[in-house]
């Protein structure tokens, strides 16, 4: 995947002076070569954290060692301030953990309290307003703590790219679709930056690209990625232009940012000037790792960049879209299994799924936008959407939302795409999610979400959770078991 941050994962041990420095030095050499037998990346900070010159010194090595995420380890009781010096000092995510007790033979010189040390550096982590990455059991044994750095690696890769991320909007939202758009403020307060530009300077760019020398040749890759499914050969060229121009925009525009994502105006007076839909393109950036939301979402481009960097994987954008019949689950009956019929919905959108993360697919044209503008003859402005359905396997439902008083809060939603077919158009799938009749009503609805839910193709809400916790976004939703209600769920049925 482009457009997405490597992490750089280092280890810094820390000792409290009345504690045997070498308890730490060897408890984290031990946690080292665990890392390295799960084939998890680590570098270790040979300084060890005693006092507040230590820390300094740890500053300087990371620095060498372009360290870019920081597991802090209490290989014993730990000193709570200059640990948390470093993390406050420190310019990437950081994880705070600690040692367990490894025998019960040595528990006199070998004890080292990290257990009770974490309480303290938390307090202290506190005070300093900080909010380290602490996972549900943050003090183990050598191969637990190398577990918890792996999964905190892609934690840690949503954060950075987050902090570096740019997103470029074209055009105002379309009608009736205010819920697509939102604040840009709390963006800010992330550490986003915005760069919104009219549909005339999407334009200009796409006819600036005209003639360029590079366009047969990606018009020739659509052509293989499609194959059987290139309905409309003579379209590919227009394409081909449109995402060389949104791919040059994107590299000559990131300027301070690293990486960048679009949320582009994408209908109805787009396919008027520019002779065709854009979601085919669209899918193309995304299955890259730049996707390009519809409907100028910014929100949404956000929730899919961040699905993306937890997954290591393309992810979608998709609008919690329309129910199952009845008919079609009695057909499907060993598919679905214990699924009720309020956990089923499909999850539809025009065609900017990646090809990657679909079953079928094929270049065709919008059915909807051709009722609109084209309701009579062949399709000619409304042709370029991937159509099919989407792969069958495990998914995430993820949105982080900026609210009208400028707030933010998010839901996560684990689940799968059936393999049903659908029988429909666009890019469809039916999803399953337990408890998901509920989670709609009282969150999707309850809490006015917008209709467009980023997709990504695994289970990643462990990730996407520690993520939100760290950034401070309290309210988190996700689908409650039958015996929890709701906040406001009428408990009376």
């Amino acid at each position: 995947m482009t457009n997405m941050p490597n992490v750089n994962m280092g280890i810094v041990a820390v000792s409290r002076d009345c504690f045997p420095i070498e308890l730490s030095k060897n408890r984290r050499d031990r946690v080292a070569a665990e890392c390295g037998k799960q084939n998890i990346p680590l570098t270790v900070c040979d300084t060890i954290i005693e006092n507040e010159h230590d820390v300094m010194k740890a500053i300087e090595e990371l620095g060498a060692k372009e360290i870019n995420a920081l597991v802090i380890y209490l290989g014993n009781f730990g000193p709570e301030g200059p640990l948390s010096m470093l993390a406050e000092q420190f310019w990437g995510p950081v994880m705070l953990v600690g040692a367990a007790e490894e025998s019960a033979n040595d528990l006199i010189g070998g004890r080292g309290d990290a257990f009770c040390g974490m309480l303290n550096a938390s307090y202290n982590m506190g005070l300093r307003e900080l909010t380290p990455h602490i996972p549900e059991n943050p003090v183990g044994l050598p191969d637990e703590i190398a577990g918890l750095i792996g999964e905190f690696i892609p934690v840690a890769k949503v954060l950075l790219g987050l902090w570096a991320l740019k997103i470029f909007s074209f055009g105002p939202r379309p009608q009736d679709f205010l819920a697509c758009n939102a604040p840009v403020k709390p963006l800010y307060d992330l550490g986003v930056e915005v760069m919104e530009n009219s549909e005339l300077d999407l334009l200009d760019i796409f006819r600036s690209a005209e003639g360029h020398s590079e366009i047969p040749a990606i018009a020739k890759d659509m052509a293989q990625e499609l194959g059987a499914g290139n309905n409309y050969p003579d379209l590919l060229n227009k394409l081909a232009q449109f995402e060389l121009a949104l791919l040059k925009f994107h590299e000559e525009h990131l300027g301070a940012s690293q990486f960048g994502v679009f949320a582009n105006k994408c209908w109805p007076s787009f396919e008027k000037y520019f002779g065709f839909v854009p979601c085919f393109v669209n899918s193309r950036l995304a299955g890259r790792g730049i996707p390009v939301s519809c409907e100028v979402d910014i929100y949404g481009a956000l929730s899919e960049y961040l699905t993306v960097a937890a997954t290591d994987l393309p992810a979608t954008l998709l609008d919690i879209n329309n129910t199952v019949p009845d008919d079609m689950i009695a057909d499907a009956k060993a598919v679905v299994g214990d699924y009720k019929r309020n956990d089923l919905f499909m999850g539809f959108h025009c065609g900017n799924t990646p090809s990657s993360c679909m079953a079928t697919f094929a270049l065709k044209h919008q059915i909807i936008m051709k009722r609109l503008m084209e309701p009579d003859g062949e399709p000619n402005i409304t042709r370029g959407t991937l159509d099919g359905i989407i792969r069958s396997g495990e998914i995430t439902m993820f949105r982080l939302q900026g609210t009208a008083d400028a707030k933010l809060k998010s839901y996560i939603a684990e689940g799968e795409v059936l393999n049903i077919d659908p029988r429909s158009h666009g890019g469809i799938g039916v999803i399953g999610v337990k408890n998901m009749g509920r989670f709609y009503r009282h969150v999707l609805v309850g809490q006015q979400f917008p209709h467009h839910s980023a997709i990504g193709f695994k289970h990643c809400g462990k990730t996407l959770f520690s993520v939100l916790r760290m950034l401070g976004i309290d309210d988190a939703y996700h689908p409650l078991p039958a015996d929890i209600y709701y906040p406001k769920e009428n408990p009376f049925g």
